[in-house]
């Protein structure tokens, strides 16, 4: 029997119309005790554990465009814990056993594999730091060990043999507990859960200035109106920067755009998350995965240029001749903003009620459920979070830096070939 599409569409949605929408998009009341900027996974869920944790249920999320329309929804999904200094190392471990759990505990399916996260070492300098950065995570209580030349290629027998690559393999070190997830689902999981307990999500709502009277904020002025809080939270990515500046607030944050390609489907081929010169995963659909270097320029625009999808395929097939002949289905940018230390910027300001979630480079995605709770805590209860108690903006005043460039997996600002 034929059918035909229309008809196909008949069969499948036979009795599924009227479906409720997964989260309220609400107008915004006048006061709220939170504003939370930005409605992408670190806003999303910010709002979802002060709600959920602290009963702080009059919270507002204002999102200028559509929910997980940023950074959130344009990256490479990659979750992972294997960073040098402990201090990281605990904060993103956090965050990882918040994603093993994390789709139980919103009842939402976010697609969550661990097929863990292997790291090339391109030099033997690059594999001395791999053994210290082992080392560091052992000590830290993260599960991590290095890999020879001879194990690789049994994980990955269809890389290039070692003397034909450009650029030959050394060694590397896996992460098992590495792996990824999908991001949209984790926007929408936390905006539903959030949604259901109270909080208002508006959007379609540009924040145009944030009021400040006397030293602490009293509220934002918004396209739809004024809106009224003590106590107010920017987590807007890779716009962090040019916000704060709306309330007189300077950051030391330099945005670039990052790209990622995705392939048409494939079979099963990774049996693991690659992270190096590019990183690249499989989906469940099949589909390549596949992310590099940042632009050379700074840049606030959501798209990439063809030289940087350009290198970062020369990588891939110098890595995987197979892949020569792969078909590239799609590419999108994020907006990245990088700090000097690659760390986040996390925590009360100068500002009296003004919180930030900002700086996260190409690691926020990762962070999102660790980054959510332990702002709510802050927030709520007046006292920081330990784990992010080193994360403070007046790190760059101190000297207290947690410097992770090594741990992005990428070159950032220069070609990576």
């Amino acid at each position: 029997m034929r059918y035909s599409l229309p008809g196909i569409f008949r069969q499948v949605c036979r009795g599924h119309t009227g479906w409720p929408r997964v989260w309220r998009d609400s107008e915004p009341a006048q006061s709220y005790d939170v504003i939370v900027v930005g409605g992408g996974g670190h806003g999303l869920a910010t709002a979802y554990y002060l709600a959920r944790r602290h009963g702080v249920r009059r919270v507002c999320v204002l999102e200028k465009g559509w929910i997980g329309g940023g950074n959130t929804g344009r990256n490479t999904t990659i979750v992972r814990s294997n960073y040098l200094h402990p201090e990281s190392a605990r904060f993103y471990d956090f965050s990882l056993k918040l994603y093993e759990g994390l789709g139980r505990e919103l009842n939402y399916n976010i697609m969550f594999g661990q097929p863990g996260v292997l790291n090339l070492a391109y030099s033997r300098q690059e594999l001395r730091q791999m053994n210290r950065r082992v080392n560091a995570l052992r000590h830290a209580g993260v599960t991590a060990h290095m890999m020879t030349v001879g194990e690789i290629y049994r994980r990955l027998p269809h890389l290039r043999p070692p003397e034909d690559l450009a650029r030959p393999i050394f060694g590397g070190f896996l992460q098992p507990r590495g792996g990824t997830v999908r991001h949209d689902a984790v926007a929408w999981g936390y905006a539903r859960a959030a949604s259901r307990l109270g909080v208002d999500i508006v959007q379609n709502c540009t924040v145009e200035s944030i009021a400040v009277n006397g030293g602490r904020v009293s509220g934002v002025a918004t396209s739809r109106g004024e809106i009224r809080a003590d106590r107010i939270l920017l987590a807007t990515g890779g716009h962090a920067s040019i916000l704060a500046r709306r309330a007189s607030l300077s950051m030391p944050i330099t945005s670039f755009a990052l790209q990622a390609m995705v392939s048409e489907p494939i079979r099963p081929f990774f049996n693991v998350v690659l992270d190096g010169p590019v990183y690249v995963s499989q989906s469940d659909r099949g589909e390549l995965v596949v992310g590099g270097g940042t632009d050379l320029f700074n840049s606030y625009a959501q798209r990439g240029i063809a030289s940087t999808c350009e290198r970062n395929f020369a990588v891939l097939v110098d890595l995987f001749p197979c892949f020569s002949r792969l078909k590239w289905m799609r590419q999108w940018a994020g907006i990245v903003d990088y700090t000097p230390d690659h760390s986040p910027i996390l925590g009360p300001t100068e500002i009296e009620g003004l919180f930030l979630s900002a700086g996260w480079g190409s690691y926020g995605f990762k962070a999102i459920p660790a980054g959510g709770y332990t702002l709510a805590h802050t927030m709520a209860t007046g006292r920081v979070h330990d784990l992010i108690k080193p994360f403070s903006l007046d790190r760059f005043v101190t000297g207290a830096l947690i410097d992770e460039g090594a741990s992005s997996g990428m070159d950032l600002g220069r070609p990576v070939i």
